[in-house]
């Protein structure tokens, strides 16, 4: 069978991406699994290599399907939009703000004209977005910007343990006071239909609580009683397979040994908590809802550590991995 052809964007070159790319591309996993096609800058590659002691041919291409995708060659799509000579390592720079959005731009066009199967992203920098004068805050605000879909859905997995986010980017009073009765309604509608596009067709879901041991009643917290429970019990007459509120002390846990197949999580922190907890570098993020599925590594641009080679390629390896084994079924369901 055809390996799906992944597209790998190098994220802001200032920062730990390319190297974590050209490390990630000398497992023989990722190929075993996939055809991984580079979004980036040859200087750029170059570099990398060169910081992480790596050996890999570099394979300039023009189109998705001229690759060689063989353990050893880097094929890569050449946007040639850096200025090494004036390339610093750990700080913010304009050109490396617009060159990621470029390579992230490049990608979703890739995507959208179905010549690759999903999409894997290296990390970006709010900052240098910012310097760059790019008109979007991050990954997620591009995604929806170029593919015309409003409000991604956002879904953690590490090691079979699901998690999908009811708020993001919310003060922890804004993330409380968000939650409606219809607002819980619709999350849980959202997450059964992806997850059934990327393969499960009956999952089984749990939905955290939002206040300690879910409110004791209405004890120290009545959203449970007011608003998510309610959801819950009418989600349930709709024929959607899910339990709960449960404790956030402990959903989690029962998730991650198979009692659940995803646990809705009613804000950012709770989610990713728990998630990182398990396994910090194995936990990846994937971006549903939208014409195709975009996995990426779930930690920033280390700019602290950036050019030295010390960084490990172990997420992005896993985010490839992922966006192999679902991206295929992504556009299989969604088409």
């Amino acid at each position: 069978m055809t390996k799906p052809i992944i597209a790998i964007t190098l994220g802001d070159p200032a920062g730990v991406g390319p190297e974590i790319v050209v490390k990630a591309l000398k497992s023989k996993e990722v190929y075993d699994v996939c055809s991984p096609l580079v979004i980036g800058d040859k200087g750029v590659l170059e570099k990398a290599l060169e910081i992480t002691n790596t050996v890999l041919e570099l394979n300039a291409i023009s189109k998705a399907n001229e690759g060689n995708y063989t353990l050893g060659t880097l094929d890569f799509i050449d946007l040639g939009n850096i200025d090494i000579a004036s390339l610093e390592y750990g700080k913010v720079q304009a050109q490396c703000g617009q060159a990621a959005f470029d390579y992230l731009a490049y990608a979703i066009k890739l995507a959208l004209d179905k010549e690759v199967s999903a999409v894997a992203t290296a990390p970006l920098n709010k900052e240098s977005f910012k310097a760059a004068g790019v008109p979007y805050i991050g990954h997620t605000e591009v995604l929806e910007g170029l593919t015309n879909v409003k409000d991604p859905l956002t879904m953690f997995e590490v090691r079979g343990l699901r998690t999908f986010f009811y708020s993001r980017h919310l003060s922890l009073r804004n993330a409380c006071d968000v939650i409606t009765k219809e607002g819980i309604e619709n999350f849980i509608v959202r997450c059964e239909e992806a997850l059934k596009v990327l393969g499960i067709e009956k999952p089984h879901m749990a939905i955290a609580g939002l206040n300690p041991h879910c409110g004791e009643h209405g004890l120290f917290g009545d959203e449970e009683v007011k608003y998510i429970s309610p959801a819950v019990e009418s989600s349930r007459e709709k024929g959607i397979d899910i339990s709960g509120p449960i404790g956030a002390d402990s959903v989690f846990y029962q998730a991650l040994h198979g009692k659940y197949d995803v646990v809705l999580s009613l804000y950012h922190d709770q989610g990713h908590i728990a998630t990182k907890t398990v396994d910090f570098e194995r936990t990846i993020s994937l971006t549903n809802n939208m014409p195709f599925l975009r996995t990426s590594v779930d930690h920033g641009t280390a700019f602290d550590i950036a050019g030295t080679g010390k960084v490990s390629a172990v997420s992005m390896i896993e985010a490839i991995l992922l966006a192999a084994k679902y991206g295929p079924k992504f556009l299989s369901e969604s088409n």
